[in-house]
């Protein structure tokens, strides 16, 4: 069991390290063009391309970090660092936003000429490489990594779309206002994949109950998980990274001595239905207050 996991995790590390390898090097063939170009749409395309491989590497970085065991200063081992990573992507994201948006500015101002040639030649390969990294992506291990990279590089498609559209109607039209209308919509979608980012981060640091569950379902779960369980209190779950769920609370009983049994069965249901792989659970026997009822 233990083995077909590692080998689970080192497929995803092997499919995020190849994506990456990919988006990577045609986001800096991107940017030479767009800068010799001058096209800022294709430089923020590159921009949103470059955001979308530093994703794929702090996925690949999780999954290898997953791996490493605990030490004494680092109980839950190297697994936060998905969430050191996420919270540097945010901000690079954040500045390069920052970057497109007054260089847009000054160009809509005053237009440069554009090459609207190579702008639609680079942009329509930056469009096929998206979508054989959107098909890698979907061929390999299926864990919350690589579907989040998958959303990245879906919107990314948006971006090598609006590249593609600067060109055509530079070529078209010769309108050359395009280009930074289009570069400030590829703004908008890393804006948006950003933010989410970012949220997301830090639901995690405030240790927020995970994204899709329930503390009332989580209790009741518990509760009808074996007869002798009468209660949960100080019930509390988190995130410690995409890969590990954890949970801690009280749980009250009528024997004492059918915990066993009991936390077999609680431990169980919480892997199964709610995936939470590292549930610490205390004991209490019911507490009676009215013994003659």
């Amino acid at each position: 069991m233990g083995a077909g996991h590692d080998h689970g995790r080192q497929s995803s590390t092997r499919t995020l390290l190849i994506a990456l390898v990919v988006t990577t090097g045609f986001a800096i063939v991107e940017a030479i063009t767009g800068w010799l170009a001058n096209s800022l749409a294709l430089i923020g395309d590159a921009g949103h391309m470059l955001t979308d491989s530093m994703a794929l590497a702090v996925g690949a970085l999780a999954a290898w970090a997953a791996k490493r065991p605990p030490t004494a200063t680092l109980s839950y081992g190297w697994q936060r660092a998905e969430v050191l990573g996420a919270l540097f992507n945010v901000i690079f994201m954040y500045v390069i936003v920052a970057f497109i948006v007054v260089a847009a500015i000054q160009r809509l101002i005053d237009p440069p000429n554009v090459e609207g040639g190579s702008v639609l030649l680079v942009g329509t390969l930056g469009l096929l490489v998206n979508i054989g990294v959107a098909w890698l992506l979907s061929r390999g291990e299926q864990t919350l990594n690589t579907r989040g990279a998958m959303l990245h590089v879906m919107s990314d498609l948006l971006g090598s779309v609006a590249a593609v559209g600067s060109g055509i109607v530079v070529l078209a039209t010769g309108w050359m206002p395009i280009d930074p209308i289009l570069s400030m919509l590829i703004c908008v979608l890393i804006l948006v994949s950003s933010t989410k980012l970012l949220l997301e981060t830090l639901r995690v640091v405030m240790a927020g109950v995970p994204k899709g569950l329930e503390l009332a379902e989580i209790q009741a779960a518990i509760e009808s998980s074996h007869p002798s369980v009468t209660g949960v209190h100080h019930l509390h779950v988190w995130e410690v990274s995409s890969h590990s769920r954890a949970l801690s609370a009280h749980v009250e009983m009528r024997a004492l001595n059918e915990w066993q049994e009991a936390l077999e069965q609680i431990a169980k249901t919480l892997r199964r239905e709610f995936g939470i792989n590292h549930p610490t659970l205390q004991p209490e026997l019911t507490r009676c207050h009215d013994a003659t009822q």
